[in-house]
């Protein structure tokens, strides 16, 4: 094939720019200062269904913009053009001439003259369907998604709330409270906590956390839960609860979980609580003069660990004005900062809230566990003791 010479390759060059221009894969609309259109490709006029006669030199290109689109054209595009010399990646409609919306991507340029005076405003159109399309399934997507997690939440809250028991019984001499602090919304805990009536003045209560989260959590934390109380009115004594506890934990899916499990019994001059401990934190017993200690009961081993698991037991004495906070490790591995908050930081954060109550003394832990916000990554439950100091009304059985 004979090349072509220099006159027919310019001419060809010259075509295909035109071409090029014309048919290219996005519009091109140049205009007046004024908006009028001076130039339109033939692939923007097919875009919008119009002759290229009907709007050269007859029409400006906002009025191709819907409503919505004109005002923003004429109120921030066109000035900031102006004032920029430049503008794009600008998402609006254009009407087409059947009276559909386009959705485009408009990017302009004004061009200047040898004198550096504005002449005209060249834009490139976008055609910004399937994008559009794409964002609106990705949010029809999310809507989805969080329409999903919020039947999770609520799923999540409601079978939380049949672990936990709705209110507490009122014991006669003694305060009780009690606080659940979720860290997910997402996510069933296994943390528990109750009290309950045993014989005659004395009542059971038990405070715990099964590893793990989620519906097989929450299967081994109702499975306690029941097991603690008929356990408990069988043999109340703390230590043969515990044992019947890990008994039935360790015959089936192996899971650990931390329990104290205790019997309170007001007297006249106070309570006593006995408690067992199967690997649980220490309670933080708090001194109507404003002392705090923790009650350690060391031995005690994790329920559901060994068939034949240790547990420990120790008496404490409360008396009025005193209070015995239960907790669960959520709060006190807290992050705060790099460290971890501790057992010893809990002890003295309440130490001095005197005389304690168990309902101060639980908003106290509450007021603590929001300042320490996302540093609490597990779920935490709290539930308080106190004996009602001198002159206090006690609340009937």
């Amino acid at each position: 094939m004979k090349p072509p010479d220099d006159v027919a390759f310019a001419a060809l060059l010259e075509d295909s720019a035109e071409d090029l221009y014309d048919n290219a894969p996005c519009g091109y609309v140049s205009t007046l200062l004024d908006g009028t259109i001076a130039k339109i490709n033939a692939t923007l006029l097919s875009w919008l269904g119009h002759d290229r006669d009907d709007l050269v030199g007859r029409t400006r290109f906002p009025d191709l913009l819907t409503v919505g689109g004109r005002m923003y054209y004429e109120t921030h595009f066109a000035p900031l053009l102006q004032m920029q010399g430049e503008l794009g990646g600008v998402a609006l409609e254009m009407r087409t001439a059947d009276g559909t919306r386009l959705p485009v991507l408009l990017t302009s340029t004004v061009k200047h003259g040898a004198g550096g005076d504005a002449q005209l405003i060249r834009t490139t159109v976008f055609d910004a369907r399937d994008r559009r399309a794409y964002e609106e399934e990705l949010l029809r997507a999310r809507e989805q998604a969080e329409r999903e997690r919020d039947r999770a939440q609520q799923l999540a809250r409601t079978l939380q709330q049949t672990l936990l028991p709705p209110a507490l019984p009122e014991v006669r001499g003694v305060e009780v409270a009690a606080y659940y602090h979720p860290a997910s919304l997402d996510q069933v805990g296994g943390d528990f906590y109750d009290l309950f009536p045993l014989t005659g003045d004395t009542w059971g209560f038990f405070l715990g956390d099964v590893s793990g989260k989620g519906v097989d959590a929450a299967v081994v934390t109702s499975l306690t839960r029941y097991t603690l109380r008929s356990a408990a009115v069988n043999d109340p004594e703390p230590i043969s609860v515990l044992v019947h506890l890990n008994t039935v934990i360790t015959q089936g899916k192996p899971r650990l979980c931390t329990v104290m499990y205790g019997s309170v019994r007001p007297t006249a001059d106070g309570a006593t609580v006995t408690l067992a401990t199967g690997g649980h934190t220490p309670p933080v017993l708090l001194r109507a003069d404003g002392g705090a200690e923790l009650v350690h009961l060391p031995g005690g081993q994790l329920v559901g660990l060994l068939p034949d698991a240790r547990f420990v037991t120790a008496e404490v004495r409360l008396a009025p004005g005193d209070a015995l906070l239960f907790y669960t490790d959520g709060l006190t591995e807290a992050r705060v900062g790099d460290d971890r908050y501790s057992e010893e930081a809990l002890r003295d954060d309440l130490r001095g809230l005197a005389p304690a109550t168990a309902k101060s003394v639980i908003a106290a832990v509450t007021r603590l566990l929001n300042d320490l916000g996302n540093g609490v990554e597990d779920d935490t439950a709290l539930l308080a003791l106190s004996v009602q100091p001198p002159g206090a009304t006690s609340p009937v059985s």
